[in-house]
């Protein structure tokens, strides 16, 4: 079943107004007719079972059948900070992130980076990103819509961290596997969860021990050396295993 996103404005006591890019979707691309039944999400984790009532050039609108709580999201908030990876590995990353239940993805600017984005860029780069989000999290059907933050350097990304229940750093160095286990057993639900992803030359010395400031954990992946794209998605995975009611 198709899923389609929203604004809480839209949402009405029996039917929901579609807007935007998804009549045209609806519409054209899926050919949805009157009667056909969809999701509608409010960005918030609440489903809507809906079927389609009218359907123009303009809006479609829809009347509600039923209504999901929450139901498809994570008890934990994780926000992954990434840093910026060559090519286009950062659509991958993003698309993944968001299908395996991330909460929000935070692009960053390491020393080890190669990629160096300037405003108009980076503002494009951002565009572009929300876009593969929202569409990740329709295919997924996600509850929201994970959202990809402008990137930041490596101090503002730790300081945006630094209140967050645990933050997990996977560093290459690092290498007692039950000591990770063990930081992996003291996440619960409820918590926000930071975590660091170096680039493809990984974390300096100095990086890691600024990290520590913040009371960052290390923790090793095994005793493969995974790529940038690949560490976060090995997290995230874990952690989904673990928290999945």
């Amino acid at each position: 079943m198709y899923r389609f996103f929203v604004k809480p404005e839209q949402i009405g006591e029996t039917s929901i107004v579609i807007t935007g890019g998804d009549v045209n979707h609806i519409k054209n691309v899926l050919r949805m007719k009157t009667g056909d039944t969809i999701l509608v999400s409010d960005g918030s984790d609440r489903e809507y079972v809906c079927i389609i009532d009218n359907l123009n050039n303009h809006q479609v609108i829809v009347n509600i059948q039923d209504v999901n709580g929450q139901a498809r999201e994570l008890p934990i908030q994780v926000t992954l900070f990434q840093a910026l990876p060559k090519g286009d590995k950062m659509d991958t990353v993003i698309q993944k992130m968001v299908e395996l239940g991330a909460y929000e993805i935070v692009p960053m600017s390491t020393k080890r980076c190669v990629v160096k984005l300037d405003a108009k860029k980076a503002s494009a780069k951002t565009k572009r990103w929300n876009a593969i989000a929202e569409n990740a999290a329709k295919q997924s059907k996600r509850g929201i819509i994970p959202q990809v933050n402008m990137p930041v350097t490596y101090e503002q990304a730790l300081d945006m961290a630094k209140n967050m229940d645990m933050i997990i750093m996977p560093y290459e160095e690092a290498d007692d596997m039950e000591k990770t286990r063990r930081i992996f057993s003291e996440i619960t639900p409820g918590m926000r969860v930071g975590v660091l992803i170096g680039s493809e030359g990984g974390f300096t010395k100095e990086e890691v021990e600024l990290a520590k400031n913040i009371k960052a954990r290390e923790v090793t992946l095994g005793k493969r050396i995974l790529r940038t794209e690949t560490a976060g998605m090995a997290v995230m995975s874990v952690l989904m295993y673990l928290m999945e009611e």
